[in-house]
């Protein structure tokens, strides 16, 4: 069975996983989407959002977090895909630069 959820990320994970939302600009989006991440104790390591489109009435969140497995960020995608006036998820992945 696969893990639902992460309650620390590996900071010895070469991966950095990325989160790419696009949305209606609704006030209640970024708070649902920055919570997925809080409630497991984790702190995302980059976030940016911008408004766009017509009266910036479209929103866009880019969220990178270093040391979540796969399994982990599918899953916290399929919960993003669940949030009120999410239209799109996409993920990647990102190696981290060897030190």
């Amino acid at each position: 069975m696969l893990p639902l959820c992460a309650t620390t990320a590996d900071d010895k994970l070469p991966v950095i996983c990325c989160f790419s939302v696009h949305a209606h600009a609704e006030p209640g989006t970024m708070p649902r989407i920055l919570e997925l991440f809080a409630k497991r104790g984790l702190v995302p390591t980059l976030w940016h959002s911008a408004t766009y489109g017509t009266d910036q009435a479209l929103l866009t969140i880019d969220v990178q977090m270093s040391g979540l497995d796969r399994d982990v960020m599918n899953y916290i995608a399929a919960c993003m895909r669940q949030i009120p006036f999410v239209e799109v998820v996409l993920t990647s992945e990102k190696r981290r630069a060897s030190d």
